[in-house]
């Protein structure tokens, strides 16, 4: 049974917390994900088998957090990871960001810097309502979502995604793609050449982007968005004490 934690704005998340040795590890999952999924609960069972601590948990409006996820946005969720991971850990973090949690970490990098020991990226997704989605609209569905407040695109994992013109112009106030993007820590982005929800030139573009002293890109042959195959998990877990050994 997941905990709950009330944050300053009011919205309560689900979370499950691994006590250990620090620094610990911060799970942030995918758009429309949950703390349930196979990469988050396989790196907890890895975590408590290092003794390392670690943090997972539901945005506001995903998996058993309150809200609806129709009525978040970008800034909602970064505020929800920055509020749970101020109170629920101590000390620097690694954060591993899956997919949007790769956006979400690299602006908690910016918001937080003295809390971040490390931080790994599972095909990363920085900026991805405006280059992913609005720069892909037609000029129909732009027109829709201007006039409507909303459009809904196919899923390949379930019911349709509604996107809200909220999450659109919201994510303009928050992308890291445009200004310096400074992290000066072991920096480490995973993603998979078959990936079919982000490019691996989304990758090869934040890499160049980013300033760091410790960072790079590993690409994997046939790697879909997912990244959760046995040998993609084991690649996280190298990964993870990589960035954990550099992180002192």
């Amino acid at each position: 049974m997941p905990q709950f934690f009330d944050t300053p704005a009011g919205r309560r998340l689900a979370y499950a917390k691994t006590e250990g040795q620090g620094p610990g590890i911060v799970f942030l999952s995918g758009l429309k994900s949950d703390m349930e999924g196979t990469k988050a609960v396989h790196l907890e069972a890895w975590a408590r088998a290092q003794g390392r601590a670690f943090l997972r948990f539901d945005y506001s409006g995903h998996g058993q957090s309150s809200g609806h996820f129709e009525e978040g946005c970008i800034g909602d969720w970064a505020e929800d990871a920055r509020a749970i991971v101020e109170a629920l850990t101590d000390g620097p973090q690694i954060l591993v960001g899956s997919s949007m949690g790769g956006w979400i970490s690299l602006i908690l990098a910016r918001k937080m810097p003295e809390r971040l020991a490390g931080l790994v990226g599972i095909a990363a997704a920085p900026d991805f309502t405006e280059d992913g989605m609005w720069a892909a609209f037609s000029d129909a569905q732009k027109a829709e979502l201007l006039n409507t407040g909303r459009v809904a695109l196919p899923s390949d994992y379930d019911e349709p995604y509604i996107i809200t013109r909220r999450l659109i112009e919201d994510g303009r106030d928050h992308l890291v793609l445009r200004a310096p993007l400074a992290l000066p820590v072991p920096t480490r982005f995973l993603q998979g050449t078959a990936d079919s929800d982000v490019p691996q030139e989304v990758a090869l573009r934040l890499l160049g982007h980013a300033e760091g002293p410790d960072m790079r890109l590993t690409l994997v042959k046939g790697a879909d968005h997912r990244f959760s195959t046995p040998d993609c998990l084991a690649l996280i877990e190298t990964t993870l004490q990589e960035v954990l050994a550099r992180a002192g």
